[in-house]
């Protein structure tokens, strides 16, 4: 393992403690992977009875990677004579004219809001009116409702787009707990994701992901997930997702849990013992410049990217990806990212993670 700096522990006090390789930082593998076309889950929900629209007949919720195409289904049973469709992605901190994606009649449609020329309708026969979306964002999942509208009978059915990725703790180079709401969604901007919502960091509890600060969410609610109850962390309270609630999103300040989900690029790893400075000459003269911390996870979750060495990414931190978990590779039993926290840049210890 290059670099000989002690791994740093996130979970105590405010300030990062050094503690031995074998206690090194850890997110445990999120979800299963999927590469190919978006996955259909099959709904067995119980619903009202349906006049005009068809139930999801296999699914309610479509499952796709950042970058891939999604179909939104929804299927007319039978037309009134006038009619229109309303395609509306549900939103309610963001109720209005913005959280509307498509009208559309038997003649045309027009798309609305952030999706514009993204959205379309497949229109594979004459009853359909299920929503394309193309060349998805992390921002594009959620829940969307098919609203057929007649003035009368108005109806609707409701489909979850779920953008398949991995939730990541981060933290300021300046310690624990030093980020508003605000300063919280511009971290994971830069680390080229957005905030978790309670939906994805709830997954990511369910599939092993154990940590003890608390971060911001999507909603400017401030949660943490444990599995192994401890005096830090909750004391004797059972396996969970502990919430502080709704927190001012001016004023508190909390760590933040970000989301992020297959990329286009690559990472690769240059050896060396570099600082900072040198790390970033390193990958320019592969072609490519250092990985963001997001660039890092995408890889060790979709590619399975395995790296037992510490490495310098662009927000100037060091972490290494282990994906098949050894004792020289600090000596955790789980895959995971692990991280030697913000070391001093001038120092030339570590390699250089890369991105292009």
């Amino acid at each position: 393992m290059s670099g000989h700096l002690e791994l740093l522990d996130f979970t105590g006090s405010d300030r990062a403690t050094p503690f031995r390789m074998n206690c090194a930082v850890i997110l445990l593998l999120t979800s299963s992977c999927f590469t190919s076309s978006a996955l259909y889950i099959p709904n067995r929900a119980v619903t009202s009875k349906l006049k005009y629209l068809l139930e999801p007949p296999v699914y309610a919720e479509v499952v796709a990677l950042r970058g891939q195409n999604a179909t939104l289904p929804c299927i007319i049973r039978t037309k009134p004579r006038n009619y229109k469709v309303k395609w509306t992605k549900l939103e309610p901190e963001n109720v209005g004219r913005d959280n509307i994606i498509m009208i559309s009649n038997a003649q045309a449609f027009k798309p609305y809001g952030h999706l514009g020329a993204r959205a379309s309708l497949r229109r594979s026969h004459s009853m359909d009116a299920s929503l394309q979306i193309r060349r998805l964002l992390l921002e594009d999942g959620g829940k969307y409702r098919c609203e057929l509208v007649n003035g009368i009978e108005d109806e609707s059915v409701v489909i979850t787009l779920r953008i398949e990725g991995v939730v990541f703790p981060y933290q300021s180079e300046d310690g624990r707990y030093r980020l508003t709401f605000h300063e919280a969604k511009e971290v994971c901007a830069e680390q080229d994701g957005i905030l978790a919502s309670y939906h994805q960091l709830y997954r990511a509890w369910t599939e092993g992901l154990d940590w003890c600060n608390a971060g911001w969410l999507q909603d400017g609610t401030v949660h943490y997930p444990i599995i192994q109850p401890r005096p830090a962390c909750g004391g004797e309270l059972l396996p969970g997702i502990r919430s502080y609630g709704a927190k001012d999103k001016n004023q508190d300040r909390f760590d933040a849990f970000c989301f992020t989900s297959q990329t286009s690029g690559s990472v690769s790893f240059v050896s060396g013992s570099f600082s900072f400075e040198q790390a970033g000459h390193a990958c320019q003269r592969q072609g490519a410049e250092l990985a963001l911390v997001g660039h890092l996870y995408s890889a060790w979750r979709f590619q399975n990217y395995d790296q037992c060495d510490g490495g310098w990414l662009r927000d100037g931190s060091v972490r290494f990806p282990i994906s098949n978990p050894r004792e020289l590779c600090g000596g955790i039993p789980e895959a995971g990212v692990r991280s030697f926290g913000f070391p001093n840049k001038m120092k030339p210890l570590f390699g250089a993670y890369c991105y292009i």
